[in-house]
This record gives structure tokens, C-alpha cells and sequence, in this order.
């Protein structure tokens, strides 16, 4: 059955047009992955989530060690079908379900074809893989590369540097989508749906951080086996409480942890317009803030640093020999692929437009990339000052032209 909701790969399609660079043939072959996968080519029910064996020798892991971590995983977060929660992990477990498993659908009384359950499966895994790994059938084709749940690291958040995002950040990826990526937004599927994944992006990272550790535990530090109980709950009472801990901190303490952009200021003529844009070009050049060293000096993303950037999910893959990172290469599901600073000048932001978007951008920076946040924290100073922000924030508009526009709407945040 093809529902409604289908439509959302031609966003996907367009989004890998003209808005990313690619040959023609690639986005071809984007263009009949989503088709087919968008069409109903899923993976069946009984799918298993993929061992994170990123950057290892496979062959250097034994077979008891495997079984030990994937039935331990299994026992606490359990599968792509029937999803579980251990203790302390506070998510909504019928939502978790709803968004779990194949996707099935009915008629409603108004005879429209819905979705019932299994929409992570349904709008999300074509990109982002059953195992929230960043490596769906898309992935290759896609610059950049889908997210990659597992580390629990998201680019674009309102939240301090160091701290996890909030759930209104994951909210808003999911309804608005990352403009100039292929990461298309879903308001279209209502409050419910959005939710639920939400809920199973989150339920994702947290059980993906945990299986990092495990494997630490298991590879890396020689944990006896088969697990003991007095290890597992151990586990599950410091490792897994710390972990659920970091997620709740936006939640719980939003004072310390999520950053609320102060009022930009206002102007009563166009020479100070003009003599604070002047003042954000002068932070934006200058050592301290060191912008232009990867956007330029005129912010076309050419800076003498732009051709040696990598996130922390390529960073891994590469050494300064190239044998070294062929050989490494092999260790990863995905190729190494070079980060590019973003060009100021396209007036295309991933993270949202707004003048208020830009300063958090600013603010806490892009996390798991090399663009460090600005504005410290409640413990740790920043650079830049807010005031400074916004001068920069001005500066950066008036780079692509929209100047009156972000004039007009600043100070007026949503």
C-alpha cells in the first residue's frame, strides 16, 4: 500500500539537486534508491541492529564477544521490532513502539491511507539506517552524510558546548528539516508522529553511546566473560544512569544547559545599521573570533583552512599518508568524505535562517565539527560576548544580501 505521506521523496530528490554539488548520474541513482525505498522496498520484519564495529578490525573481536554485547544490548534496549528501555532511560515506551518495527498501515473512516506504526522505518532509515548509523541506502549519494545517531552528537542545537541537544532541537530537525541537505522536514505528519520520533532518534543515541562503552568494557578492556550480573548492574546503575542523565540536563536544567539568544538590538537610522554591520565584519577578520581562517575573508568559504576540515565522524578515517587512509578506510561502512565551510555569502543555513538561528550557531557553534561556539557557558567565559554575536550575526546577513530583511524581523523571535 503507497500512503500519502510517500510524497515526502520528492523534497528528498530536490533537495539533492540543485542545492548540493553532484554529477547528474549520482543524483539519478539518489533519485531510484528513495523511489524504490520510498515505494515500500523496506526490510522486513525480524531486522537486527548492526554491531558498531566502526574503525575496528572485525577479525580482531571474537565471536563470544559479540554475542555477549548483542545479547546484552538486546536485553536492554531490545530490537528494531520490539524495542525496550533499562532503567532510568526516560522515554515514552508507547511511543518508542509506535515508531518501532515494519511499517503498517490502515484506511480511516475518511477513507485516506495512514500509517499505524514503524514510521522510523517508513521516513527515516532510507538515509539513516535501521541502526540509526547514518548508513541507509541513500547514504552514499548524500553530502553530507545522514547523521549518525550512535555517538549521541547532533550539529545543530540550542544547548552549551558539551551538552546534549534538547528535544525541542531534535523537534525542530524533524519538522524542519536541514535546508541545503537532503534531510527533508516532516510537519506534514502532525505532532503525534513527530514525537514518536522524537522519542526513537533519542532512544538511538542513548542506546548507541551505550553500546560504544560496552565495547570498550568488552574489546578494549578485557571485561571477563560470558557478563556477569554483578557487572551488568553495575553497568546499568553508574554507565547507563550517567548516560540518561546527560539527555535529561536540557530538560531539567534548562538555566544552565540551553542557550536563549538575548534581544538583538534595534536602530534608529542606517548609519548605525551600517556602523554595527562594520563592527561584525571587523570580529569576524580578527584573530580572536578567527572565522575567516575556514569562510574567508569574504565569507565565500575558501579560508585557508576549508580544504582540511572533517567532522568527527570522518575525522577518524584520515591520515596524512594516504596508504595509512586507504588501509584505514576499509575499517568504516562509509568513505571518507572532507567537511566544506559553509559559503556565507548562499544565504542557506542548515541549522535555520533566522537571525536568532545564526547566533546560536554562533553561540554554541556546530558540535561534532570544527567550528567551536563562541559564547562560552555559565562556567566557562566565551570569546565573544552577545552583543559581539550579534554584530557578527549582522555582518554574516549582509554577506548574502538579505541585511533588511534580517533587520526587520530581528528581536522578534519565534
Amino acid at each position: 500500500m503507497n500512503f500519502p505521506e510517500d510524497r515526502g521523496f520528492v523534497t528528498s530528490a530536490r533537495l539533492w539537486g540543485p542545492q548540493s554539488p553532484g554529477s547528474t548520474c549520482r543524483r539519478v541513482v539518489a533519485l531510484f534508491l528513495t523511489l524504490m525505498i520510498g515505494s515500500g522496498c523496506q526490510e522486513p520484519p525480524g531486522a537486527s541492529f548492526r554491531l558498531n564495529l566502526e574503525g575496528r578490525d572485525p577479525a580482531e573481536i571474537s565471536s563470544l564477544a559479540r554475542e555477549e554485547i548483542t545479547r546484552f544490548l538486546e536485553e536492554l534496549f531490545g530490537t528494531p521490532d520490539e524495542p525496550r528501555l533499562p532503567p532510568g532511560v526516560d522515554l515514552d515506551l508507547g511511543r518508542l513502539k509506535q515508531a518501532a518495527g515494519h511499517p503498517v498501515g490502515d484506511v480511516d473512516a475518511q477513507g485516506t491511507a495512514v500509517i499505524r506504526r514503524g514510521y522510523y522505518r517508513r521516513y527515516c532509515a532510507r538515509c539513516h539506517g535501521i541502526s540509526g548509523d547514518g548508513a541507509g541506502p541513500a547514504a552514499l549519494v548524500m553530502d553530507p552524510y545522514p547523521r549518525d545517531f550512535r555517538r549521541g552528537i547532533f550539529v545543530y542545537t540550542s544547548t552549551v558546548p558539551g551538552a546534549k541537544p534538547s528535544r525541542e532541537d531534535i523537534r525542530r530537525g524533524v519538522r524542519d528539516g536541514l535546508p541545503g541537505s537532503g534531510m527533508p522536514g516532516f510537519s506534514r505528519l502532525g505532532s503525534d508522529v513527530i514525537e514518536a520520533l522524537v522519542d526513537y532518534v533519542i532512544y538511538l543515541a542513548i542506546r548507541g553511546e551505550t553500546e560504544l562503552l560496552l565495547i570498550q568494557y568488552v574489546v578494549d578492556e578485557e571485561e571477563p566473560l560470558p557478563l556477569t550480573v554483578p557487572f551488568k548492574e553495575r553497568f546499568v546503575n553508574e554507565d547507563i544512569a550517567f548516560i540518561a542523565s546527560q539527555w535529561r540536563a536540557p530538560e531539567v536544567e534548562p538555566d544552565r544547559v540551553v542557550v536563549k539568544p538575548p534581544s538583538a538590538p534595534s536602530f534608529d537610522d542606517k548609519q548605525e545599521r551600517a556602523a554595527w554591520v562594520q563592527q561584525g565584519k571587523e570580529i569576524y577578520l580578527s584573530a580572536r573570533a578567527q572565522c575567516s581562517k575556514c569562510h574567508g575573508l569574504e565569507g565565500a568559504g575558501d579560508g585557508e583552512q576549508a580544504g582540511s576540515l572533517y567532522d568527527d565522524w570522518n575525522y577518524p578515517k584520515r591520515s596524512p599518508d594516504a596508504n595509512q587512509t586507504e588501509k584505514r578506510a576499509r575499517l568504516y561502512t562509509l568513505p571518507l568524505r572532507r567537511l566544506r565551510a559553509r559559503n556565507l555569502k548562499e544565504d542557506l543555513f542548515r541549522g535555520g535562517n533566522r537571525p536568532e538561528d545564526l547566533y546560536l550557531r554562533i553561540a554554541v557553534g556546530l558540535k561534532g565539527t570544527p567550528m567551536p561556539g563562541a559564547g562560552g557557558s555559565p562556567e566557562v567565559p566565551g570569546v565573544l560576548n552577545p552583543a559581539e554575536i550579534w554584530q557578527v550575526v549582522w555582518f554574516v546577513r549582509s554577506l548574502s544580501g538579505q541585511l533588511p530583511r534580517c533587520l526587520e524581523s530581528a528581536g522578534h523571535a519565534k
